[in-house]
């Protein structure tokens, strides 16, 4: 028990842990620090290019195998799945319409692209290898969530807004995704070739950009959380820091089942535990148009996401190392 609490405070105290918290420290002092929308664009390209094309080297180097198409088969399995119980936690602890309950739930089986790359950059710092097909299961976890959240509405009885092109369009061609899949798959056919000749760009600069995304990202969730203080009630405060750590079980099981390593559970955890703030919000404003956004935003990137950061990848990390004897 002390070996996981001395794993969990060094996880806390790493930079990038540390830079979310100062991001989010300044927000709530309403300090004048920002970072320009485009520079965090850039990084985040950067941050989703990077990953991606080390997956699919990974993958390259690996070879696709039965745990790959099992692991991708799970992903969507989860995706689907999660919504459903996150839909009946939210109507025991919330008050929420039946139309918000199923938008906030659609957002809690879907990803966040963010906190996996976080969780990428602590399990390398923990010497783990995670398989680089995660990343390829992640992308698959993106739209699952949506469909299963307009199943609910759908079976509720609920009139909500029609599947309009735009929907299949912001599902298929989010640009995190498309950046993610497509860094994937030239990781792939480029394999350790490929992988030799950029590694200096995408090996030794990493951390020090993941540092200064999440420093955006933490002014971010601060003035989110600041400004959306009306919405926020008990109940669903606890549900966006219970959810995670349910989701996370499921993540658990099923990395356990499939025979991952260490590193790989780890993540199967922490795609199961996150909450989209990006691909899913686009979606529902489209789909659901009549879903109150600040809502699903405050809950997702004010609650889930700094929650994951701080305390939830630490935790996933001694339960997967203690549980895989990695």
């Amino acid at each position: 028990m002390e070996g996981t609490l001395a794993l969990a405070a060094d996880n806390l105290t790493s930079p990038i842990i540390l830079f979310f918290v100062l991001g989010v420290a300044a927000a709530f002092a309403r300090s004048d620090l920002s970072i320009p929308e485009a520079i965090a664009k850039g990084l985040s390209i950067y941050l989703l290019f990077a990953i991606g094309f080390k997956g699919g080297a990974s993958v390259a180097n690996h070879g696709v195998d039965a745990t790959l198409v099992l692991s991708l088969v799970a992903g969507i399995i989860l995706s689907f799945v999660l919504p459903l119980v996150a839909f009946g936690l939210l109507r025991v602890m919330s008050r929420l319409s039946v139309t918000d309950a199923a938008a906030v739930a659609g957002h809690y089986g879907s990803i966040s692209i963010v906190t996996f790359v976080a969780a990428t950059s602590v399990a390398e710092s923990a010497g783990l290898s995670p398989e680089g097909y995660m990343v390829a299961v992640a992308a698959v976890m993106e739209a699952p969530a949506i469909l299963s959240a307009l199943w609910i509405i759908a079976r509720s009885g609920q009139q909500s807004g029609e599947m309009e092109q735009g929907l299949v369009r912001e599902i298929l061609l989010n640009g995190s995704i498309v950046l993610l899949v497509g860094s994937f798959l030239i990781g792939g056919i480029t394999g350790d070739e490929g992988m030799a000749m950029i590694a200096p760009f995408i090996e030794e600069p990493f951390q020090g950009v993941l540092c200064l995304f999440l420093l955006d990202m933490g002014l971010v969730a601060g003035r989110g959380l600041r400004e959306a203080k009306s919405v926020l009630t008990a109940g669903l405060f606890a549900f966006g820091v219970v959810m995670p750590l349910i989701g996370s079980v499921f993540g658990l099981a099923a990395g356990l089942a499939l025979g991952l390593s260490t590193g790989g559970v780890l993540l199967f955890m922490t795609l199961a535990a996150s909450a989209s703030y990006i691909a899913v919000p686009a979606a529902m404003r489209v789909a659901l148009p009549e879903a109150n956004p600040s809502i699903y935003l405050t809950l997702s990137l004010g609650v889930t996401f700094p929650f994951n950061l701080t305390l939830g990848i630490p935790i996933y990390l001694a339960l997967s190392q203690t549980l895989t004897g990695g």
